[in-house]
This record gives structure tokens, C-alpha cells and sequence, in this order.
């Protein structure tokens, strides 16, 4: 990989994430830690980001770029599917649930289309039309304003009509995870909403991808202390897993 290249992968990963390690990086470009430290001296001698201990972060005016909904369905693709089956085990007939917006929590209602009498609550378009030839499953989709990114609403109207509703489980994705931070996102209205889901749930579940653990973007939504159960796979660090464990968090790993 030529060094343009190198430090456009590098950036993007930046931004999109929030803060990323050396260590990481130079695994996502496939070189060495000394070559992604020059690459991220350069980057920020032209603004682009800011060097901070171990590892970077985006230039304070530059802020990280929300992935995709496509960008994010080409990642862990396997680990995920993995994932929402192994959820959808926490799911009995007759639940009320709430699922948040994120390539993950789609895979999760598409195991959950052919259940018997659940009640889903959700800001996810997506979400919405994978129950859509489901008869016995009645969806509550808030309104908002419409972020096509991740093909959900957000805003105050979605946060509002989530306030009187009350659910059994909520299920949530996200940007970053971390035993420190909690689960994070780049955008300040996702993180919003996300929240609003997070308090309509007598749990929070999240599901995430090892690509998630041990990573922060910008804003936290849930801190770890409202994480009841993490759902992830087996390339999740186990250090980071530990962490969770300790912080009372029921963790489990899809095979």
C-alpha cells in the first residue's frame, strides 16, 4: 500500500471511529508502528487529525464522519449474523422490545420476523419493514426526522414518543464500545435517541462487534453501568470482555 493511500485508510478510520490505537491501525493497513506513527505525523502536520497518546483522534474541526449503513453491513458480516441469533435466544413469545437503528439490530429482527405476538418498538425504518409481512408482531415506529445514513429518525419527536413507553429489552447498537466510555456514536441526535431506547427497556443488551469493542467515537450514549448484557463474537478482546464482567455486565460471545 502506497503512502497516500495508507494515510487516506488511515484517516477515514479516524474520523469514522472517533479514537483509534497505533496498534490497531497499523493492523487495519498492514504495517508496521513505526511507519503509521510517521503516517500520523504528517497527517496532523496538514490538520487532519491530532496525535494522542498510543494512538489518534479526528482535528477538533473535523468531525468524524458517520459510517454508512451500506459501509457498516460489509463489516463482520458473519460475526454479526452470529450475533443476532444468539440474541434473539433472549426473546420469548409475548415480549414488548425495543431495537435501535444499526446493521446488527437488523440482523436481530430479521430472526426474530416469523415469533408469535411480540411487540417491537422501534426508530429503525429498516427495522420496521423486516416485520412488515409479519401479522402477529405489532410494530411502534417513532416518528423524527429522517437520517438517511443509517435509514432511521431521530430528533426530538422520536425521543419524545419513546418517553411513555415501557419494554421488556432494549437492544441497541453503536459506533464504539468500551469498558470506560460505555457505548458510543458519532452523531449528537443518534446519541439522543439512542438513549430515549436505552431508558424505554427494563435491560440494555448491546450487540457488538469485536470491529466495536475497545474502540470510542465522539459521544456516549449508554455508559457501561446501564449495560446489563453484551452480546459479541469471539474475536472480541478478551482484556476489554474482563472489564465489562467486572462492571456487572452479562456478557456473551457468538461462536
Amino acid at each position: 500500500m502506497f503512502a497516500a493511500e495508507r494515510q487516506r485508510v488511515i484517516l477515514d478510520h479516524v474520523r469514522e471511529r472517533g479514537a483509534v490505537s497505533i496498534k490497531d491501525l497499523a493492523a487495519l493497513v498492514g504495517s508496521s508502528e513505526v511507519t503509521v506513527r510517521r503516517d500520523l505525523k504528517q497527517l496532523e502536520a496538514a490538520g487532519e487529525l491530532r496525535r494522542e497518546h498510543g494512538g489518534a483522534v479526528p482535528a477538533a474541526e473535523q468531525p468524524p464522519r458517520e459510517p454508512t449503513y451500506a459501509e457498516k453491513s460489509r463489516t463482520a458480516s458473519r460475526q454479526k449474523s452470529a450475533i443476532a441469533r444468539l440474541a434473539a435466544g433472549f426473546v420469548q413469545d409475548g415480549d414488548a422490545i425495543v431495537i435501535g437503528a444499526g446493521t446488527t439490530t437488523m440482523a436481530l429482527a430479521e430472526q426474530l420476523r416469523t415469533r408469535n405476538e411480540l411487540t417491537v418498538m422501534t426508530n429503525s425504518l429498516l427495522v420496521a419493514q423486516a416485520f412488515a409481512d409479519s401479522p402477529r408482531i405489532e410494530v411502534v415506529l417513532t416518528g423524527g426526522m429522517l437520517r438517511g445514513s443509517i435509514f432511521a429518525v431521530v430528533g426530538s419527536a422520536a425521543e419524545r414518543a419513546l418517553s411513555g413507553l415501557h419494554a421488556d429489552r432494549t437492544f441497541l447498537s453503536g459506533n464504539g464500545l468500551t469498558a470506560r466510555n460505555g457505548l458510543s456514536t458519532p452523531n449528537q441526535m443518534v446519541a439522543g435517541v439512542d438513549r430515549a431506547l436505552a431508558e424505554a427497556g427494563n435491560e440494555v443488551c448491546v450487540l457488538a462487534d469485536h470491529t466495536k469493542i475497545g474502540r470510542n467515537s465522539v459521544i456516549q450514549t449508554v455508559p457501561t453501568e446501564q449495560i446489563d448484557a453484551l452480546v459479541t463474537d469471539a474475536l472480541a478482546s478478551g482484556d476489554e470482555l474482563d472489564l465489562f464482567r467486572t462492571a456487572g455486565a452479562r456478557v456473551h460471545v457468538a461462536t
